[in-house]
């Protein structure tokens, strides 16, 4: 049996380690203490829990942090235009500035009633992106929320779905691949059209007699290593970046059961992948190689 000062001791470390994660990860019902609103304002509306995204004739809109991050793990529930959405384009991205930019996208591109969504993933490093992933998913993403998280570490960029990973993005730089390790990155959100690609290759168009088309982002989470543009470093405990969980050494590498998933996720869900488009690609890219 535990003494009774071991017992208050256990409960104090207990307490110590959960305010520690507290203080690591910023979860934000309220939308303004994380980000802001960068377009469109009268477009987005704003319920404290959660935002509204809407989008009509006039303009659709978008939101980005006030703070940018380099590395960490970023996960928001999105609830995505319901019905009739060919030609709207939902995102939830990071992004660093600038035409030498590093990029990390989900994009989810609308479709006519009764068809799938695809979830367009893209990767940019250095300015270069062309690494678009599609795939469908599992559930009607309209009729409810969903989580949807980009985890980014020095082993890879992954992209998960309710826990379930989607698409990894692996660091090969010992094959001379370009990883984004560089340069911090905001977090964004956006509703728009893109009626010209973004259903059937842009042959559907958007049908504005359906507007204002809404999508609504919710349960905002960071956990991530905080730059400070002043003096072009992470701040403080970040500057031991791999003291984070999801920077640790266990961390290289899918657990047995995360690489089923994504065999799964791939068999039955993945439509297009550019490391399979000859076309485009008469060589294979380099990260596309075992």
């Amino acid at each position: 049996m535990m003494s009774p000062s071991n017992s208050n001791l256990t409960s104090s470390t207990a307490f110590l380690l959960y305010l520690a994660i507290l203080l690591n990860v910023v979860s934000a019902h309220n939308f303004s203490k994380l980000f802001q609103c960068n377009w469109a304002p009268d477009h987005l509306v704003d319920e404290g829990d959660q935002i509204k995204l809407t989008l009509d004739t006039a303009s659709g809109c978008g939101f980005g942090s006030k703070r940018k991050y380099l590395f960490g793990k970023i996960s928001l529930e999105i609830k995505l235009v319901e019905g009739d959405s060919a030609g709207t384009v939902t995102a939830f991205y990071m992004s660093s500035d600038g035409p030498s930019h590093d990029e990390l996208d989900f994009e989810f591109l609308g479709n006519l009633s009764g068809d799938p969504y695809l979830v367009q993933t893209n990767v940019y490093v250095n300015g270069t992106g062309d690494r678009e992933q599609r795939h469908t998913l599992w559930f009607d993403p309209t009729t409810d929320f969903h989580t949807y998280t980009l985890l980014w570490n020095h082993y890879y960029v992954m992209f998960l779905v309710d826990g379930v990973p989607l698409r990894v993005f692996a660091n090969k730089e010992e094959a001379n691949v370009l990883y984004p390790k560089n340069q911090a990155m905001g977090i964004y959100g956006s509703l728009w059209n893109a009626d010209d690609w973004a259903t059937q290759g842009g042959m559907v168009k958007t049908n504005w007699s359906h507007a204002p088309f809404v999508s609504t982002f919710r349960s905002f989470k960071v956990d991530a290593c905080e730059f400070s543009p002043e003096n072009g470093t992470v701040i403080g405990k970040c500057s031991n970046v791999r003291q984070y969980h999801w920077d640790k050494s266990a961390m290289n590498g899918l657990s047995k059961h995360k690489s089923q998933q994504l065999k799964w996720v791939r068999e039955k869900h993945l439509v297009y992948d550019y490391c399979e488009d000859t076309v485009r690609f008469p060589e294979p890219p380099k990260e596309c190689l075992n």
